[in-house]
């Protein structure tokens, strides 16, 4: 055969093993440290589709004239089988060159390249297994007998050096997925330079940082500031989150009182420090899906002047099965390829953790970053010690800064807080980016807290909408989605709703409208009672002021966060009041009411300020103690074993998942207030199929359920499912409220993985 297909449509395989290598080189410099042809993800890039060159393969290719015919795993029978000769060949060829050390060395190359569709595997628990089967030397047979060329096989100047490896053992496990993320992002990008979607690059779409920070500096110059003691604080945080910029990469805590700026501050500092020490992206990640879009609108509101593409909103759960992918789902999988990127902790910790391809594919992106943890209280405490170790390799070995950002700073110092007799790994050098803290919490004291007389006595529903009836201006807040629906049908006609099961262009909408009639209120233009019900999602980068509010008891962070929707501006004569309830039913199992434990053995016997700053150290050094911060092993799961290699990297992804449901499901719902803009998306999904441009969009009108409630909407058929991994609510009224968003089945608001 004079000619081989990499893909349908006379794609060149020599030349597509040559780019994807080039590319994956390139993508990799800026953590591997030596010439191009040298780096691992070159020769992982070069080898990565050597079983193409089967003649099986070849045959298949032609036949088929189909953009799908090269993915693993399709029907079409073991022909298509083409991942297993490269790794095979990494194996045979370096131990021929470098002996028994580089044939250890070749376990990393087979790791990426025989993953480099089905994902990364566990190297002693399937994937030696398929290595040493004979349908798998057969491929490698196949492939050297159609004679691929010589610089495709033997390249010049690989030198196996497992001791350069950032980190050493420590690191392994995080520096083989960074290989293939670059390994899987350039065949990706490849690929989609042959099939031509139809759509520009997006690479050259964005502005750069230097832009973005010109038109920072613009938009606050031009910003109207009344002068209060609020704002006259606010101008002062931004004006040290500017000044300390300047100070080395590492990790930094902005610690800031709820309704300080800290959004604005952050970023300022984010650009600064960018620009500063030559770092290629911003990356602001944020606990909640719920309210990632109040984050992302604030930024382009910043940004407007510089025009609508100006920042990647990424918080889709919506990625293929490798059973499941196709060409366009590979595609249209996100790489975070724009120098501002907001996201939420699912998708950078589960992406960090990751074996699939999809989540694998931004992570080379990371390097170089500014990554600011908004709201960093509510980092995943089962998850928080890999979390902590994978941070701390970040910033020292990958060029990462981190910004802790919050109202109430979690105890993570490895010398202060930490025990050390079980083994806990806390944080070093991070460094306060606020003068004095105490100070700016004392200055910007707005409300009183009342706490319940007696913890362990529960309010009925039913008696605190009575109590909420009787407030003109008031915002309570619940712990679950149940909850807030039951109290919001004890309420008066009017009273508004928030939670997740509203898609984001709803919330946003409900959000606007609840800042506009705060707003009329203060001018007394419009003095209709206004009372909202919400669960925590509005606790964190919502900017809304009321001057009462009530918060189920929770964790002592959660009751300071629902502090600061409260007299946040400051313009009350007297302070808010922020009143503190027993719910009728308990927090959800697990960390939610460990938080509340925490909280009432914090605050009992209380007589000063609850929210005093210092009882957060306390509060959080009970919370920490009383549940395993590694709960799942994934430090075990992803220890490297020196003898072969081995780590198993399927068995951590699997088991690293934030969301307590075994899986979570995405629903795109027909929100009736933007009918003609969903179906404008979902008849361009259906005509062309999933493109990142197009998911992006998609994703303000989705809702996260439990998978199995999905799959009974299914079969109901009160869902479609157009495209793996992402459902489309039919077209019928009584699926979707525009007060409570998503009806379905009561079980639906129960389970705690879905509490916001």
């Amino acid at each position: 055969m004079s000619e081989y297909w990499a893909h349908s449509g006379g794609h060149h395989l020599a030349s597509h093993l040559q780019a994807v290598a080039l590319w994956a080189a390139e993508f990799s410099k800026h953590f591997d440290r030596v010439p191009p042809a040298q780096r691992w993800a070159y020769l992982a890039g070069l080898w990565h589709d050597l079983g193409k060159y089967r003649p099986g393969f070849q045959q298949y290719v032609r036949l088929a004239d189909n953009p799908d015919a090269h993915i693993e795993g399709k029907v079409g029978g073991r022909e298509k089988t083409h991942s297993a000769a490269g790794a095979l060949w990494a194996l045979q060829r370096l131990e021929q060159t470098h002996g028994p050390q580089g044939k250890l060395a070749a376990h990393v190359l087979a790791y990426l390249i025989a993953g480099h569709h089905a994902g990364l595997g566990d190297w002693n628990e399937g994937l030696q297994q398929r290595l040493d089967h004979p349908d798998s030397l057969q491929e490698l047979q196949e492939a050297l007998a159609a004679h691929p060329p010589a610089d495709v096989l033997t390249p010049d100047g690989f030198s196996p050096d497992l001791r350069r490896i950032p980190g050493g053992a420590g690191g392994f496990a995080l520096w083989v997925r960074m290989l293939f993320s670059c390994l899987v992002d350039a065949d990706f990008l490849d690929t989609e330079a042959h099939f031509d979607v139809g759509k520009p690059d997006r690479r050259e779409g964005f502005p750069t940082l230097a832009q973005m920070r010109k038109a920072f500096d613009a938009h606050m110059a031009a910003l109207p500031v009344t002068p209060t003691p609020v704002n006259t604080l606010r101008a002062d945080i931004l004006r040290q989150s500017r000044a300390k910029a300047a100070l080395p990469p590492g990790f930094f805590s902005l610690t800031v009182p709820t309704g300080g700026g800290k959004t604005l501050s952050s970023l300022a500092f984010a650009l600064e420090h960018a620009q500063a020490h030559g770092m290629r992206r911003i990356v602001y990640a944020i606990p909640y899906t719920s309210i990632i879009e109040q984050t992302a609108d604030v930024f382009r509101n910043v940004f407007k002047a510089l025009g609508d593409e100006v920042l990647i909103e990424h918080h889709s759960q919506a990625d293929a099965a490798e059973k499941d992918e196709t060409a366009r789902s590979r595609l249209a999988c996100e790489n975070w390829d724009a120098p501002l990127v907001v996201t939420t902790n699912v998708q950078l910790f589960e992406s960090l953790f990751a074996a699939k391809t999809s989540r694998c594919r931004k992570l080379h992106n990371l390097v170089g970053s500014v990554i600011v943890l908004d709201e960093a209280q509510q980092l995943p405490p089962a998850f928080l010690q890999p979390v902590l170790d994978v941070l701390k390799l970040l910033v020292k070995h990958y060029g990462v800064t981190v910004v802790l950002c919050t109202a109430t700073q979690p105890a993570l110092n490895s010398t202060t807080y930490f025990d050390a007799s079980k083994n806990l790994r806390g944080l070093e050098d991070v460094r306060e980016i606020i003068d004095d803290p105490d100070a700016l919490f004392g200055a910007l004291k707005r409300v009183q807290v009342e706490l319940p007389p007696d913890w362990t006595a529960p309010t009925p529903w039913a008696d605190l909408a009575v109590q909420l009836s009787a407030e003109d201006c008031v915002l309570a807040i619940v712990n679950t989605r149940k909850a807030a629906r039951e109290l919001q049908r004890l309420m008066p006609e009017g009273t508004l709703h928030l939670s997740a099961l509203m898609c984001g262009a709803h919330r946003r909408d409900v959000i606007l409208h609840i800042k506009e009639r705060l707003q009329a209120r203060r001018e007394g233009r419009d003095m209709r009672p206004l009372r909202v019900v919400s669960t925590q999602l509005v606790e964190a980068g919502v900017d809304i002021d009321f001057p009462v509010v009530y918060r189920a008891l929770a964790g002592l962070d959660s009751i300071a966060q629902a502090a600061g929707r409260c007299n946040r501006e400051g313009r009350l004569e007297i302070l808010g009041l922020v009143v503190v309830f027993v719910p009728p039913e308990k927090p959800p199992q697990g960390h939610l009411r460990k938080g509340a434990e925490a909280c009432i053995s914090t605050l009992h016997g209380q007589a000063h300020d609850p929210l005093a700053r210092g009882l957060f150290a306390r509060y959080f050094t009970e919370f920490y103690h009383s549940v395993d911060l590694d709960q799942h092993g994934i430090v075990r799961l992803l220890t490297v074993q020196p003898c072969d290699l081995a780590v198993k990297f399927r068995s951590a992804a699997e088991a690293f998942r934030l969301i307590d449901e075994a899986d979570a499901a995405t629903v795109v719902v027909r929100y009736a207030a933007h009918h003609a803009q969903i179906e404008s998306l979902l008849g361009t999904l259906a005509a062309e199929g999933p493109q990142r441009w197009l998911m992006r969009k998609l994703q303000r009108y989705t809702v996260t359920i439990p998978q199995r409630l999905a799959a009974q909407m299914l079969g109901r058929g009160d869902l479609t499912l157009p495209m793996p991994g992402l459902y489309v609510m039919v077209n019928t009224d009584n699926l979707y409220s525009n007060i409570l968003g998503l009806v379905s089945d009561a079980d639906l608001y129960n389970p705690s993985g879905f509490a916001f």
